[in-house]
């Protein structure tokens, strides 16, 4: 008798919560049917394993393995459930409570899409799965990446900037240090690469108005298999001049990289290129040794105020403590006083004879041209070129290329 009855209409499943128990995760059952309705289903971990490989698994679009501190202990399971949906082209967004940075980790670099922390922010599952959905190769039409060449062996001079407080300037250095060194020489001009490794907050890709891809998380989550042509995939071309390295699309943990990683990075950088400028996070983390380390000139950026006075301190004790090498820094007195303002350059010198440090560069307060510079996306250069901070960046250019160029012909 039912199979002569009219059959409802039902939604294609287009979606799965994937989870050990999916009532423990309520506010993602709540946005699941806010973003999709009825069109998703829930699986558990066995169950999935099992699904993937049935015809209907073809239409789906993507999972939500949902996982918190109990499921870490299954962590092979959970690798191989990414690995099966990423086989069947399903995309994965990883819901995860209480994880620690190195489960999580190694969940990422397995090939997980998305990582939404749970409890849920407002909307961030909706964003996830608009994400997922985006198609990458549309917007890889529109940028220009560079073309690196194995083999090459340039071993370029690595710069750092380090802010040693927020606001202090440190990635309007790095953008428009890097620029200058990128035009320091109009017959032969060097190679240049700008590194955003501020994971969380890095805003290079705004200040030079660059998309971000998710391409870059893909090559910080495999370095081990990082070859030449996948470091140029995740590299941006500005202006045909500079080659930028942003930071990722998402807000990641700064362990997501270790030592090695960065290692691997920078390596292939130098290797690749004449200046690598790497603008750090204010975050001191694992991966600093390997940086401070390889670096030729560390800048570390401070303004005259008792925070960077602290914080300057702080940061010391710490290298030193570590027996890192301090005397690779080279201070850098941001928004200094004006050559006529006395008082204010007697507090300058009695701050470094505090500190025990040598203020080695001061540069000029830009004021209101500087903020609108890198709204537009534009380096000094190209919006405010008689601005004097560009002038004085303009002349550390100079000087850094100057020495550089002294060394070739010496060796």
């Amino acid at each position: 008798m039912s199979s002569s009855m009219p059959q409802p209409e039902t939604n294609p499943i287009v979606a799965c919560t994937v989870s050990r128990d999916v009532q423990n995760f309520d506010l993602l059952i709540e946005d699941m049917e806010s973003a999709l309705g009825e069109s998703w289903g829930d699986l558990g971990f066995a169950d999935a394993l099992a699904f993937f490989g049935q015809p209907e698994a073809e239409g789906m679009e993507f999972i939500a393995l949902a996982i918190d501190e109990t499921d870490e202990d299954n962590l092979v399971l959970l690798g191989e459930i990414i690995t099966k949906a990423k086989a069947r082209n399903i995309k994965v967004i990883l819901i995860a409570e209480d994880v620690t940075p190195a489960s999580l980790h190694s969940l990422l670099r397995q090939g997980a899409d998305e990582f939404v922390p749970y409890p849920l922010p407002e909307g961030e599952l909706a964003q996830a799965i608009e994400r997922v959905r985006a198609v990458e190769e549309v917007v890889d039409e529109e940028v220009v990446k560079p073309q690196l060449k194995a083999g090459t062996r340039k071993d370029g001079a690595l710069i750092v900037v380090h802010g040693l407080a927020g606001g202090v300037g440190a990635t309007t250095m790095a953008v428009n240090l890097a620029w200058e060194l990128a035009n320091a020489d109009k017959d032969t001009p060097p190679s240049v690469c700008l590194l955003d490794l501020d994971l969380q907050f890095g805003s290079i890709a705004t200040f030079l108005d660059l998309p971000r891809r998710e391409a870059v998380y893909e090559m910080l989550s495999d370095t081990e298999n990082m070859d030449e042509e996948i470091f140029g995939q995740s590299m941006l071309t500005f202006e045909e001049k500079l080659q930028v390295l942003t930071a990722p699309t998402d807000m990641l943990p700064l362990d997501l990289v270790t030592s090695e990683d960065v290692g691997r990075i920078l390596e292939m950088a130098r290797n690749q290129f004449d200046y690598v400028i790497v603008d750090m996070p204010s975050t001191l983390v694992q991966w600093s040794e390997t940086v401070l380390t390889e670096a030729h000139v560390y800048f570390a950026l401070l303004e005259l105020d008792m925070r960077c006075a602290q914080n300057t301190l702080r940061f010391k004790r710490a290298l030193q403590s570590e027996e890192l090498p301090v005397e690779k820094l080279r201070f850098v007195m941001n928004r200094g006083p004006k050559f006529t303002d006395l008082s204010a350059k007697s507090r300058v010198k009695r701050m470094a004879e505090s500190l025990s440090i040598s203020i080695d560069v001061s540069l000029p307060d830009g004021g209101k041209p500087i903020t609108q510079a890198n709204d537009h996306g534009l380096p000094l250069a190209n919006s405010a070129p008689k601005s004097p901070l560009r002038r004085e960046i303009a002349k550390l250019a100079a000087s850094i290329h100057d020495l550089k160029r002294d060394e070739a012909r010496a060796a």
